[in-house]
């Protein structure tokens, strides 16, 4: 049964049509792990988006949070190194590979049906990190666009013209982001997508070129060991009045209990309808709810 808050319809619609947002799961997991976990927040938005889950393009080893419960979902995958036991790859390989693993699936759902607009990044943990360092990268290109007096920009890694992420959902995002165009972004606030992002040498200040401006929502744990992490992308790589946050008291993990799914799909809707993209709520709105200063 619904909660008290919760005005969810008894239909679920066709997604054919639905603006799509796309999904990247964890280090050590894979789409279908993601999925399953993410199972209270689609019950919300399977009435407003058309979710698309997307595969990691290396094998790992599982993450050992998930092994009880999905230990028999193999193959494990991972985006990006942080181990010194996955493999060494070369800066450039790794984000070709990362942009042919999107493009696939973006191509997929095309031939599947789907067409509505591409709206929206939605990551978990490593998830989290690459879509907030696609939104950089996207806005790199877009800047580059504005100086070079172009009305529209390159394609990037993921190689399909006039895509344009209007805002990411960051389920226990870390910093650093990482560099997926180096040719444009020179930063040294930024990892290597070759490099391991687990000690990190921050530098002091972040300069503007690693400054995420696209907007963002942010769900914290506050008993993820992560925390401090989280923070630092939020407080230090985003601009103020650019994202959102909700915090809630549960470990690195998806939110599953319908108080904290109910205020982070709410937040999700906020940050979509402030982006132009027309949602059907299924939740009451809660005047809290406004874009956070970091």
């Amino acid at each position: 049964m619904p909660t008290p808050g919760s005005k969810i319809p008894s239909t679920i619609p066709d997604s054919s049509h639905l603006p799509r947002i796309l999904c990247l799961h964890g280090g050590g997991v894979n789409a279908a792990i993601f999925k399953a976990q993410s199972r209270s927040l689609i019950r919300h938005l399977q009435h407003s988006f058309r979710l698309v889950w997307v595969d990691g393009p290396f094998f790992c080893d599982p993450h050992t949070d998930i092994i009880q419960v999905y230990g028999s979902y193999a193959p494990f995958r991972r985006w990006l190194r942080w181990l010194p036991e996955h493999a060494e790859i070369d800066a450039e390989t790794c984000i070709d590979e990362i942009g042919y693993a999107i493009r696939t699936a973006i191509e997929d759902d095309d031939r599947d049906g789907g067409q509505g607009e591409w709206v929206g990044l939605m990551g978990f943990s490593q998830g989290a990190k690459l879509s907030a360092s696609l939104l950089l990268e996207q806005q790199a290109r877009e800047s580059k666009a504005v100086r070079e007096g172009k009305t529209e920009w390159d394609t990037g890694p993921i190689g399909i013209p006039g895509l344009n992420w209007r805002f990411g959902v960051l389920l226990a995002g870390r910093a650093p982001l990482s560099n997926l165009n180096p040719s444009l972004l020179g930063s040294h606030a930024l990892v290597s997508a070759a490099g391991l992002s687990e000690g990190f040498q921050f530098v002091e200040e972040i300069d503007d070129a690693a400054i995420l401006r696209q907007p963002t929502l942010h769900v914290h744990g506050m008993a993820d060991a992560g925390l401090h992490l989280h923070r630092r992308l939020y407080k230090e790589y985003c601009e103020q009045g650019s994202a959102m946050l909700v915090e809630w008291e549960g470990a690195h993990r998806i939110p599953i209990k319908s108080d904290t799914v109910e205020r982070v799909v709410g937040a999700i809707y906020e940050i979509a309808e402030h982006n132009e993209v027309e949602v059907t709520w299924t939740v009451d709105r809660r005047p809290s709810w406004t874009f956070a200063t970091p």
